[in-house]
């Protein structure tokens, strides 16, 4: 039984709308249509099915006025949106029809598809699955990011070390997005401010025009839709005619080249000052654009100002877009003519705030010289409302404050400024209640809530994992699991039955086989479908301990090589991620990873023991291939650290069971999947905090085990590289610091990895492991995050249901 889609084609109906879209929106006939030819015609005709829907969706929010939320965020990760769409309009069959009809192979034109480089890691794949989410479950949303040219970066690698190139994913035309001119504001920078009253005028030094493209995102089966808004620098003159006259050609298009510059590149280097600089003007740039746009649409429904908290919300997704709070209060004061501690007050009831991790470092602060230098009007509103805080909050300690120490701190600007602060664990929002903003909850107990991760079914089960998807839907009887996530509950009862675990065992080694040919394809390395694959896939960071990983990958294969005859478990490590162009120890782990995988690989005792994979430029393509074929997920990071994470619930989902910190949504995982079915590890957050205490507690773990003091030698003597000297940083780090208490849990770590080679040995009791954590994973869906924020924080009714659809037309009645 399927979920009946709200639109519907025929193979046939969809063969002539790719047939003339081919025609009349690219211009070739079929006889010439290139591969890209096809895949945009196809993109186009599946575009125009989404179009009802979107359109019918954001009537019935002004038709009922319903309240909308506008979710500000500097990375949407959504990958490719072609496979996407069409499975969520249940056009999977019509699709594959119509280009076989054509004579071809849908499955190419699927993987034709360019990445959109809107994001990097778990932030932007989270906002992601949340505007998906949002449309299957009815929730009238917007989404508000930057249409950057070129992402963060493509990385591969030269002799192991990390090179970044630009990604070039709009080289050719986009046909997800509306550019809509209509929709266009001027964002200034710099200058400076006159008068004393309330209504100060700013006069910026210069301007760039914020241009929005429009990306409809549809939810399963089509019933509902929502738009994604991206910005786009161009200048406010276009063309400097009169300086190209006089021959300054390049000059000529400065200002169209500084337009561009801020939407170029997802976070831009910031180890300069013209970083940090470039930096804040785009964080200004897309949140002001954002705001002065739900503003102007709130005023166009006529309503009085003082409705604004019914009808709009506004989610900061981090501290990248803090600044919304006082462009709010600006836009409150200047075109609303609200007095100071009204605007205030009321920016309170309409900003909530995502906080996504507890390192001091990333809770970002601008220094007061630059903030005032970039944004001077900004920069008296922020002093103003820290004091309107402090006014309404008598008791704050003096050394409370917004601004102190010569730095604005975004993290909390947007704690004052917002109505609710979510955490996005049970563990990390109690660490953050006890931590970073410790005095401010002191202040506002009922302002921090939680709101667990979770991740889209539809992308990371149903579409990534056919094999696994097709034998649930089977199991159940329906696909009613996915929007439903919680039915997986309903696998239970089969876990007992051996035929059906070995038909769940088969659909994992299919996609382990479809991921060997694949590694074998484009790196040459053909892992054994028969080995565990051990998978850590994550942005490269110190606290998510990949050098831990790589360590006892050095002891193992050390541990083989003075014992080869012995009976080894075979294991393929994989890792997957990317370092920032700035952090050069992440860089290091990496250019160590790749050093130790061609030791490791071309040693011939490890043949059948051990293999090292490491594909360059991880992504959400890439994640989906990974993804299903894992059999063990890394979740290594040192408690306390790790926010959330939902690599780790994708992973779980399909059946990787996880050796993990008890970090993050760790915690809510193995209380889910059963302690019985998690590999746990390591230190507790106490724990490490005590440990940090001991002098020379990376040297006293080094002396405790034999294993890590060799591995940590094995590096210092030039076995990976042939440099003694070229891990040197890593050694230091190592030995004499050790923030990140590697050492400390590393004995535990390598002990755990040796019961996980014993407990794979027994495949029927693996396999039913395995399958208990996809079936007590439900709870993870995003669709269940949505519905929490809906009514935790948005105070949001949901829209879709089956009369919704009927009521807009989309299904008969």
């Amino acid at each position: 039984m399927m979920t009946q889609p709200a639109v519907s084609a025929s193979p046939k109906e969809l063969g002539q709308s790719i047939q003339d879209h081919l025609v009349y929106s690219i211009g070739k006939d079929a006889a010439h249509a290139s591969l890209h030819d096809w895949r945009v015609a196809l993109s186009l005709a599946v575009r125009d099915r989404i179009v009802e829907p979107w359109f019918a969706s954001t009537r019935a929010i002004y038709g009922r006025g319903l309240k909308r939320v506008h979710y500000l965020s500097m990375e949407f990760l959504i990958g490719r949106l072609l496979e996407d769409s069409v499975v969520n309009l249940g056009l999977d069959d019509a699709a594959r029809g119509a280009l076989k009809g054509f004579g071809v192979d849908y499955d190419e034109v699927i993987h034709n598809e360019p990445e959109a480089a809107l994001g990097n890691g778990g932030l932007g794949r989270l906002a992601a699955c949340y505007m998906e989410s949002m449309a299957t479950v009815g929730c009238p949303a917007y989404g508000y990011g930057l249409r950057y040219e070129h992402g963060l970066f493509r990385q591969r690698f030269d002799h192991g070390r990390q090179v970044e190139t630009a990604e070039s994913w709009l080289k050719s035309r986009n046909p997800w997005e509306f550019e809509r001119p209509e929709a266009a504001y001027e964002i200034g920078f710099g200058g400076w401010i006159e008068g004393d009253g309330p209504k100060k005028v700013w006069h910026p030094e210069e301007s760039v025009i914020a241009a929005a493209y429009d990306m409809p995102i549809v939810g399963w089966r089509g019933k509902w839709a929502n738009t994604l808004r991206l910005w786009s620098g161009k200048p406010v003159q276009e063309f400097d005619l009169e300086r190209f006259n006089r021959g300054e050609y390049v000059a000529a298009g400065v200002a169209e080249s500084l337009a561009r510059t801020i939407t170029r590149v997802l976070y831009p280097d910031d180890s300069t000052e013209a970083g940090k600089e470039l930096r804040l003007k785009q964080e200004y740039f897309f949140t002001a654009a954002s705001v002065r746009d739900i503003m102007r649409r709130f005023a166009q429904g006529g309503e009085p100002i003082a409705r604004l908290p019914d009808r709009v919300a506004i989610q900061m997704n981090d501290t990248h877009p803090a600044i919304a709070g006082a462009e709010l209060v600006r836009v409150l004061i200047d075109d609303f003519d609200q007095p100071f501690d009204d605007a205030a007050d009321m920016a309170v009831r309409v900003l909530n705030y995502t906080n996504h991790t507890l390192l001091p470092e990333a809770l970002e602060a601008w220094s007061e010289g630059l903030f005032r230098k970039v944004l001077p009007r900004h920069m008296d509103l922020v002093e103003r409302i820290d004091d309107h805080h402090k006014r309404r909050n008598p008791s704050r300690p003096w050394e409370l404050s917004a601004i102190h120490h010569g730095s604005v701190h975004m993290g909390t600007l947007a704690f004052m400024q917002s109505g609710h602060v979510n955490g996005v664990s049970a563990l990390h929002t109690d660490l953050m209640k006890e931590s970073v903003f410790h005095d401010l909850n002191a202040l506002h107990p009922d302002r921090i809530v939680n709101v667990t991760n979770g991740v889209t079914p539809r992308r990371w089960l149903y579409s990534a994992n056919p094999a696994l998807s097709g034998l649930i839907t089977e199991t159940l009887g329906s696909e009613d699991w996915v929007n439903h996530l919680d039915q997986l509950t309903g696998l239970e009862a089969h876990v007992s039955d051996n035929g059906w675990l070995d038909r769940y065992a088969a659909a994992k080694r299919h996609n382990k086989v479809a991921l060997s040919n694949w590694l074998g394809e484009t790196i040459g390395l053909t892992p054994d479908p028969e080995a565990i694959f051990d998978v850590q896939i994550k942005r490269i960071h110190e606290y998510k301990r990949q050098l831990l990983n790589v360590l006892e990958t050095i002891a193992r294969w050390d541990e083989i090589r003075q014992n080869p005859d012995a009976d080894w478990q075979p294991r393929v490590k994989i890792f997957g991620g990317k370092a920032a162009p700035g952090y050069a120890v992440a860089k290091e782990i990496i250019h160590l990873i790749n050093d130790v995988a061609a030791v490791v690989n071309n040693d011939p005792l490890m043949k059948g023991r051990l293999m090292v994979v490491y594909p360059p430029n991880y992504n959400v393509s890439m994640a989906v291939r990974l993804i299903p074929a894992a059999d063990l997920s890394e979740q290594i990071s040192t408690a306390g650290k790790e926010a959330s994470g939902t690599g780790n619930m994708k992973l779980s989902l399909n059946g990787a069971l996880t050796i993990g910190t008890l970090d993050g949504a760790n915690v809510e995982i193995r209380e889910h999947v059963g302690a019985e079915n998690f590999f746990l590890f390591g230190m507790t957050t106490e724990q490490v905090e005590a440990r940090r205490q001991v002098p020379d507690h990376a040297r006293k773990a080094i002396a405790d085990s034999a294993a890590l003091s060799r591995a940590i030698s094995l590096i210092a003597l030039g076995t990976f590289g042939g440099d003694p000297a070229r891990y040197g940083r890593l050694v230091d780090i190592l030995t004499n610091w050790d923030t990140y208490l590697v050492c400390s849990d590393f004995a535990d770590y390598q002990s755990t990895q040796k019961l996980i080679d014993a407990s794979y040995g027994n495949k029927q009791a693996w396999n039913r492991m395995a399958a208990l954590n996809t079936a007590r994973m439900g709870w993870f869906s995003s669709d269940r995050s949505v519905r929490e924020y809906m009514g935790k924080i948005w105070k949001i009714e949901g829209a879709r249901d089956d009369q919704t659809a009927q009521e807009l037309g989309l299904v008969a009645g």
